[in-house]
């Protein structure tokens, strides 16, 4: 293949965004609505801060906040946009309703088509690949636009222990365009886990056809997500979630034509203190080649973009650097991005 043509193949990241919201909830007022200590959420959980909704933070909304901002960091024509896909959340302003459209038009991308995809705390990856993939084999999508907001915080109800590992959620909006034939800021290769028997481990037991809401399920909390067998499901986790996430990291990298010792820096999505810090030691990189989302807490899907984004106003990623991307989400779903920076 020519040089020519590798870089007409090539896809690259213009921008990228996010939306925070002006609320936060403090580990102060977390421990007080969960009755867990406030150290033990700071120091085991990883949670100072997290960003809730406001009044006009809809989730579809914030998404079209985030792709304003990266439309303009990007120097992009909104009407030079040929697809957009909606990586946002499914709770979002009305039901059965496409998202995607509503942020094409919010953002004037007038000769755009537009969608939505959903894989929970995974979509952003997937959306990378999806539109990558659509890109390489239709001649007439050159841009595309993925973006979307998320505030599953909604779902949370902090006097439940069984979601405890979820009081991390937060709500925000995420945004990043991509460029057929960009030679910067290069998408590699990805990579992607799921694993079905988990997939009704984590849900929200009301408000879907096998138990429409009800007032009694109101009543009874049914409208919040829950863990249905706890026990069962952490057991299964065990087995599985480590080695499937250092898989999906492996594989996206050797896919790419590098190894992990060749990781400059990796945006992890928000967990734990300890399973963060785990990840680096396994993988052999510094605190400094990643950001803990302590401020934030969990973003779903648009953790890797803000730590991203953080990290090159942080200066941790320079050009030359290859950037992992990976995320986790339940259902389950495991998946990593590699992503070439810079010129």
């Amino acid at each position: 293949m020519s040089d020519q043509q590798m870089n007409r193949n090539s896809i690259g990241i213009v921008s990228l965004a996010t939306y925070i919201p002006d609320n936060f909830m403090t580990s102060q007022e977390l421990a007080n609505k969960s009755g867990v200590p406030q150290d033990v959420i700071e120091d085991k959980m990883g949670i100072k801060q997290k960003p809730i909704p406001g009044k006009e933070d809809h989730t579809c909304e914030m998404g079209i906040k985030a792709a304003n901002r990266a439309i303009e960091k990007g120097e992009i024509d909104p009407e030079n946009i040929d697809l957009v896909i909606y990586i946002g959340e499914e709770h979002k302003e009305w039901l059965l309703w496409t998202a995607g459209i509503k942020l094409q038009y919010e953002i004037g991308a007038e000769n755009a088509w537009a969608f939505d995809i959903s894989q929970r705390c995974g979509t952003g990856v997937v959306g990378i690949e999806i539109a990558k993939s659509l890109m390489m084999a239709n001649p007439d999508i050159n841009t595309v636009l993925l973006a979307g907001g998320y505030r599953n915080c909604d779902f949370i109800d902090y006097e439940n222990p069984r979601v405890r590992f979820m009081y991390n959620l937060g709500s925000g909006g995420g945004a990043m365009i991509l460029q057929k034939g960009l030679n910067k800021n290069k998408v590699l290769e990805s990579s992607i886990i799921t694993d079905g028997s988990l997939s009704e481990d984590v849900i929200v037991p009301a408000g879907g056809t096998k138990q429409p809401i009800s007032s009694e399920a109101i009543k009874n909390k049914e409208n919040y997500l829950d863990v249905t067998d706890p026990e069962g499901m952490k057991e299964r986790l065990d087995e599985v979630s480590i080695k499937n996430f250092f898989k999906v990291i492996e594989t996206a990298v050797e896919k790419s034509g590098y190894s992990t010792s060749d990781i400059d820096y990796l945006a992890l999505l928000h967990m734990k203190k300890s399973a963060h810090k785990g990840v680096l030691e396994e993988l052999n990189l510094s605190e400094k080649q990643s950001i803990y989302l302590e401020e934030y807490g969990h973003l779903g899907q648009f953790d890797q973009i803000l730590s991203t984004e953080l990290a090159l106003e942080q200066g941790k990623i320079t050009d030359g650097d290859l950037v992992v991307w990976v995320s986790a989400g339940i259902g389950y779903a495991w998946n990593a991005s590699v992503i070439k920076w810079g010129n």
